[in-house]
């Protein structure tokens, strides 16, 4: 039986329907919005012996034939999830995950499948809601319905889900998550704007989503949903008096100690000792797991009550920075930031245009200029474990980064380079991803890119307790965001907000403690700022050495396949023969690359020859390709000939053409005429010197050169023949 409901959203209706596919998962839904179309599955099983975390499992599978498109490569078939799919995997994962029962281990996996893309409305928040509706119409023990809404802010309004077209014209670009009651995830992207707009944006967007929010309820009241029971393992009180009893007053040295490796090192002690008093009676797994759960609320007690931080901290302090720039001698720039125990290493590549990534996804961009990348390897956190490629938190890091420096980022017009940045974690306590914004802009200026301010990240953090009270941290530690209830990162420059990700893990946060976040965040933006700007304040006005130089030149649009030639033969001989790249655009704008200036303008002299229109009374060189009986045809220009007549091959009378110029000879030659049928009509002799003149008239044989004999260019016979 098929069941669904509607709602009309951002002017576009959006439909919820079940009982239609995939009937044998535990929950299926089809999300239409547009002509966007999205099946989302959830299924589960019970819980594998030993497990104590809650394996959630999002998957996004992006199908070629939503767009209509054919995959590329050889095999023609869906490879590995795009950084597209992954960042919509972790945009669902990333509200779900706190919602479900605590304790509740059960494999759980949410399979979205994009069936149709209609290049206007993003199937990115019809996963959430999909996911949230799937979960709800199953027997799996999730009841916190969410929903996800996009607002963009356009010619001074604020706007519902805007559609692809629109973003470009958007400073805005912000996904909000939230259940019935409270928002719990914010991402965004903007061009400089104010935390006050920021918001703005959240509370218009959680209107909407506890709108479709109210039409999954709905549809759930219709299917008649029977959910499984889950009972919450009830705490071992025996277990935790004696783990208390073996602790004393040990939290008390730990938190005492202000250094980070330091107090790991406090802490591991009195895990040992705990463990040994107790491990006649308990399992040492037990032991440990109720050590964490009294440090945590020790921790979470100290700030609430206390106001005091692990490290030692106020609640607004932002721990000690430093900044260093040109520090590699081979990339093109480089730029190390270290705040606490964090230290991140950014280096910067300029390319050519034609190094621009190619993307295949099912959005309508294909190709972007900007990358910027993140790793995060194990001796970061001084660990020991297998380097594999990126996974799904690097590839994600790496995204909020470049999304923060992205409007910053100069145009192709007036920048016309590719650039990645690459951001090495070389040491991690906390906010990794926003000293990766800073590193990536110390970076950015080392290298010589004009970005228009500098940009900054900053983490804050959120204790919560049970009667409302709450604290806000600035910079949160590794400790403070292990322990704590939100991870608030807030990137931008001195103007406004470029990026904003908000992840909690109790159900929500209200719109107070959310303006508050951020205006705080905005004071630590502002101190991190002054110290980048200390330590380089403008973009270098020279690019590295090692850096290409790009060389810009416009050509009339409909030349563009005189340059490029039958199957690319033209434009791939001048790159082999000055070995520079060339990139030509559809508007006829060209872009030569090379660190070699000469073999630039050499490039630049070839492409303007293949271009140049052919004028009545312009000189040139060309290459004789062709010889008659009557006369020579020159090429001036690839694809375009002229004849000189035998009369006009030199200055005095020849009998023969050959006896002046043969196939292959390079001679200097004057356009005379260009008749009504486009024939070229040229002149040698009317540029031949007597006495150092040209001779001005080249009308016919007769005007002969009564010079001293001595050669000229191009002349075969030798002086004592000459008449």
């Amino acid at each position: 039986m098929t069941d669904s409901v509607q709602g009309v959203f951002g002017d576009r209706d959006l439909i919820i329907e079940t009982g239609r596919l995939a009937e044998q998962a535990d929950g299926a839904v089809v999300v239409t919005y547009g002509e966007t179309v999205v099946l989302v599955t959830a299924c589960a099983k019970d819980p594998r012996e030993g497990i104590d975390f809650f394996p959630l499992t999002i998957d996004y599978e992006e199908r070629q034939y939503a767009a209509g498109k054919i995959p590329g490569g050889y095999f023609k078939r869906e490879g590995r999830p795009t950084q597209d799919a992954i960042l919509t995997m972790r945009l669902t994962d990333r509200p779900l995950r706190p919602l479900f029962p605590d304790g509740y281990h059960n494999d759980v996996q949410v399979i979205i499948t994009v069936l149709s893309a209609d290049q206007e409305n993003d199937p990115d928040i019809l996963a959430g809601i999909g996911a949230s509706a799937a979960l709800g119409i199953s027997s799996i023990p999730f009841t916190n319905l969410i929903s996800t809404t996009r607002v963009g802010y356009i010619d001074g309004k604020y706007v519902i889900n805007p559609m692809y077209s629109q973003l470009a014209d958007s400073e805005l670009d912000i996904i909000i998550a939230g259940t019935e009651n409270a928002v719990v995830m914010v991402e965004a992207g903007a061009k400089e704007v104010s935390e006050d707009m920021l918001v703005e944006a959240i509370k218009l967007g959680q209107e909407t989503n506890q709108q479709i929010i109210n039409l999954q309820k709905e549809l759930i009241s219709k299917c008649n949903v029977t959910k499984k029971d889950f009972v919450v393992k009830e705490a071992d009180v025996a277990l935790e008096a004696a783990v208390a009893d073996a602790i004393g007053d040990g939290l008390d040295k730990v938190f005492a100690v202000n250094d980070r490796y330091e107090q790991r090192d406090v802490m591991n002690e009195l895990k040992s000792s705990v463990v040994e008093k107790t491990g006649e009676s308990y399992d040492k797994r037990s032991v440990l797991d109720a050590i964490e759960s009294k440090w945590k609320n020790y921790v979470r007690a100290k700030i609430l009550k206390e106001q005091q931080r692990p490290d030692g901290r106020n609640m607004t302090q932002v721990r000690p920075l430093s900044c260093d720039v040109g520090l590699m001698p081979r990339p093109h720039g480089s730029g190390l930031f270290k705040r606490g125990a964090t230290q991140v290493l950014t280096l910067t590549t300029l390319g050519s245009q034609s190094e621009e990534q190619r993307l295949d996804g099912l959005g309508p961009e294909e190709r972007k200029r900007f990358i910027h990348h993140y790793n995060f390897p194990p001796f970061s956190v001084g660990e020991v474990k297998r380097m594999t490629g990126p996974g799904r938190r690097e590839i994600g890091h790496g995204a909020l980064a470049e999304r923060a420096l992205l409007p910053v980022i100069p145009g192709e017009d007036e920048f016309p380079y590719t650039i990645r940045l690459v951001s090495e974690v070389l040491s991690s306590n906390g906010s990794s991803s926003m000293a990766s914004v800073c590193g990536s802009t110390l970076s950015l200026m080392d290298a010589g890119v004009p970005v228009k301010a500098p940009v900054a990240g900053i983490a804050m953090g959120l204790i919560k307790g049970d009667s409302g009270e709450y604290a806000i941290l600035t910079d949160i530690s590794g400790t403070e965001d292990h322990l704590g209830d939100m991870d608030f990162k807030v990137a931008g420059t001195a103007k406004g907000v470029t990026a904003l990700q908000m992840d909690i893990k109790v159900l929500g946060i209200n719109e107070q403690i959310m303006a508050e976040a951020l205006t705080q965040a905005k004071d630590a933006r502002m101190f991190i700022l002054n110290k980048i700007t200390e330590t380089i304040s403008e973009a270098r006005p020279e690019l590295s050495k090692y850096a290409p130089r790009m060389y810009k030149l416009k050509i009339d649009p409909e030349k563009i396949g005189m340059v490029i030639g039958p199957k690319g033969k033209t434009i791939r001989a001048i790159i082999e023969e000055t070995k520079t790249t060339i990139d030509i655009g559809d508007d006829g704008s060209v872009v030569i690359g090379s660190s070699d200036g000469e073999a630039a303008d050499k490039a630049i002299k070839m492409i303007e020859n293949l271009t140049k229109e052919v004028k009545v009374g312009e000189i040139y060189t060309g290459k004789v390709v062709r010889i008659m009986n009557f006369g020579a045809f020159v090429e001036l220009i690839p694809g375009k000939d002229g004849m000189v007549h035998i009369s006009q091959l030199a200055d005095y009378r020849v009998a023969n053409v050959e006896d002046v110029v043969k196939v292959g000879d390079e001679i200097e030659v004057k356009v005379m005429e260009i008749d009504n049928m486009g024939r070229v009509n040229l002149s040698r002799r009317a540029l031949l010197q007597t006495g150092g003149e040209t001779t001005g008239d080249a009308s016919g044989p007769g005007n002969r050169s009564g010079g001293s004999g001595s050669q000229r260019p191009g002349d075969k016979r030798p002086p004592q023949n000459r008449r």
